[in-house]
């Protein structure tokens, strides 16, 4: 039997200008390939004068800094519909070959406070905050969304945060970004899933 489609977030619900800025990773559904210690992950998104989005990923494992940088998009500008695609350049050091995936908003409080962001293929989930922990009720609110939409919420592994959070790009840089690459390839091949 085939999955319902998933609802995101439609019409005015979805105002890039507020949505810009900084949001923490407060859960996620990790990729295999992601550090199992990796820590104060987030992602900040600055609004380029073309209408796209300039991405950067950020995450702290044993103290290092690990990012990346991309551009994300409307797969379709005329469409009301929030779903976006984001597309990296790999390796980050010497950034070459493109790897896209989808970014769908299907949750997304009024004040712009925490959201919760899906994928077609239900294989990747992440809740979103804009400070680096969320009400336990708000929390299970948004868990209970993503299982109504079809997801496996067995899978969802909460991030670690420090208090306070790394300011700037604090800390040195993990410029090899293995695990990076490794896991945007892995969503890549996933994105090819059929639903």
């Amino acid at each position: 039997m085939a999955k319902k489609e998933m609802e995101v977030v439609k019409g005015l619900g979805l105002d890039l200008n507020r949505y810009m800025g900084r949001w923490y990773e407060i859960a996620s559904f990790p990729s295999k390939n992601q550090p199992k210690n990796g820590s104060n992950t987030r992602a900040t998104y600055t609004l380029k004068e073309d209408g796209s989005v300039h991405v950067l990923n950020e995450t702290w494992t044993d103290g290092k800094r690990g990012f990346i940088e991309g551009t994300a998009y409307k797969i379709d500008p005329s469409s009301d519909e929030a779903k976006l695609k984001v597309k990296f350049y790999v390796p980050p050091v010497l950034p070459i070959f493109p790897v896209v995936g989808d970014y769908w908003v299907l949750y997304l409080d009024g004040e712009y406070k925490y959201a919760l962001i899906g994928q077609p293929t239900r294989k990747y989930l992440w809740i979103l905050c804009r400070e680096n922990h969320l009400d336990e009720e708000i929390y299970n609110q948004l868990v209970e969304k993503a299982r109504e939409e079809g997801y496996d919420m067995s899978k969802l592994h909460k991030t670690q945060h420090t208090d306070p959070p790394p300011e700037g790009e604090e800390g040195p840089k993990d410029t090899k970004g293995i695990w990076w690459i490794k896991s945007i390839l892995e969503s890549r091949l996933l994105a090819k899933d059929v639903i």
